[in-house]
Order: C-alpha cells, then sequence, then structure tokens
C-alpha cells in the first residue's frame, strides 16, 4: 500500500522528507533546533552512526537516502527518552517509527538482515500462541540468521534458572490474536521479504 503523500511544496515541486513525515505523523521537524538533549539521553548513542539529533537534521535536509541507508534507524529501542528530553516536543521517537515505516516501503533491501529476522521471529512467536516465547524466538531468529551456535554456551545455564521456558505460554485469545494478524496480513508480509 502506498503511502499518502501531502500535497508537494517542495524543491522541484516534489514533496519533501519533512513533509511527508508531517503528512504521517503530524510532527514539524523543523522545530528541532539541535540541543542534542535526545541524544545525551539516548541508550543507543553508543551504538549508532546517528544520533537522534542528527536524525532529526537529515529530515530537514531532505536526505532520505542517507537515512534509509543507515542501520541506525533499526537501532532505536523507541523508549522514548529522546522524546522525553526534547524541550520542543519535536518526539524523535515517533519520526524513527515512521521512517522505519517508509523504509519498509521504499528501501526494504536497507534493512539489517538480523533486524528482518529478528521482526519476523517475533512476530510469528505471538501469532503461534498469542504471547511472547522466548525460547522459540531465539530458535527462529537463529534459523533465519544462520547463526546457530552464537550464544548457544549460555542456553544450558538459563533453562536450568528457569529464565527460559520450554513449552510456550498460551492465552485464551489465540483466536483473536491470529485474526488481528489476519486484518494486518501485508504488514507481516512486508516484515518478512
Amino acid at each position: 500500500m502506498a503511502t499518502p503523500q501531502p500535497e508537494s511544496h517542495g524543491e522541484h515541486g516534489r514533496t519533501t522528507l519533512a513533509e511527508t513525515l508531517h503528512h504521517l505523523t503530524g510532527l514539524v521537524a523543523a522545530r528541532c533546533y539541535q540541543c542534542g538533549k535526545c541524544s545525551a539521553g539516548c541508550p543507543m548513542a553508543a551504538e549508532t552512526t546517528l544520533r537522534p539529533h542528527d536524525v532529526m537534521r537529515l529530515v530537514n535536509l531532505d536526505r532520505a537516502d542517507r537515512l534509509m541507508a543507515d542501520p541506525s534507524i533499526w537501532l532505536c529501542l523507541t523508549c522514548e527518552t529522546c522524546t522525553t528530553r526534547c524541550p520542543n516536543g519535536c518526539d524523535p521517537a515517533r519520526v524513527m517509527d515512521a521512517l522505519r515505516e517508509l523504509a519498509m516501503e521504499s528501501a526494504p533491501e536497507h534493512i539489517p538482515r538480523p533486524v528482518k529476522a529478528f521482526h519476523a521471529a517475533f512476530l510469528e512467536q505471538i501469532q503461534a500462541s498469542g504471547r511472547m516465547f522466548e525460547l522459540g524466538l531465539v530458535l527462529r531468529y537463529k534459523l533465519k540468521t544462520g547463526a546457530l551456535m552464537q550464544d548457544a554456551a549460555s542456553t544450558p545455564a538459563l533453562l536450568a534458572r528457569g529464565k527460559l521456558k520450554v513449552m510456550p505460554p498460551r492465552i485464551d485469545g489465540v483466536a483473536d490474536v491470529r485474526r488481528i494478524f489476519a486484518a494486518c496480513g501485508p504488514a507481516k508480509q512486508e516484515v518478512e521479504r
């Protein structure tokens, strides 16, 4: 499904990234004055090449190419620390979510393989039992990524301490959860691609 685009006001008659994000989220990226408070509180700042304030700046510079090609938007935890710290209500966490949605539509080849594998494995677990089943998630993730032996040495200790359950939990509303997945089928297929 194509993302509805706002009326074009950008350079050469095309819609800018900031306009698209405003249409999707209602947020005005130009309100960000690059104070850096969002990035100072980000727990993933050391792991990413683009911090939240960098992402906001690139949105304002209309650099969708740079944002979609960088794995930083996929490493965001959506913990909303950046949003809480923003003095102008720019909501960088919401911008990150919208950028991920745009990336899934326009540049799915740039989504890091482990991230795609994790999202697909997570959704499969929720669809199967209605709840998270960590052991199943780990097994499906490892099968999708091929990293079968990575972290395998820690599994016996986790099982012994009861941190990983052998059987998946079930909820009463599994049929309802599956009905939701059926209604959202195209979105799930996008993650699996």
